[in-house]
């Protein structure tokens, strides 16, 4: 695991909020083989259920905490980790909360952008 969190700067006071929520500090180690802070991402809509999000949109991964084991009983097997992630604009999810303008998402339900043609 290395340190990149200081490669995108993260937003202090959403980290201080999450950490005061949670009654610990974010992890700041990022794993080496996670997607890097910075990295453009679509969350994508989960055909299997109803999904978390109503629809499917773009986002950026966040460095306001290195992702974590996502340890939830259905979680896939082999590691699969939550990442945070700030959306490009508002989503309610698929209860009709929200707007969230940034979430901790399931690392299967992000699928990174193509980087554009140069």
């Amino acid at each position: 695991m290395t340190d990149r969190s200081d490669s995108v700067p993260a937003d202090v006071d959403d980290r201080q909020a999450m950490e005061r929520i949670l009654g610990r500090p974010l992890s700041q180690t990022w794993p080496t083989d996670a997607l890097a802070p910075g990295t453009r991402v679509t969350v994508v809509w989960d055909r299997g259920w109803d999904g978390r999000w109503q629809v499917e949109f773009p986002g950026t991964i966040d460095a306001m905490g290195a992702p974590v084991p996502n340890e939830h009983a259905q979680a896939l097997s082999g590691g699969e980790l939550l990442y945070w992630v700030t959306f490009d604009a508002p989503q309610y999810d698929s209860n009709g909360d929200g707007p969230y303008r940034k979430a901790q998402v399931w690392g299967r339900y992000l699928r990174t952008d193509p980087e554009p043609a140069a």
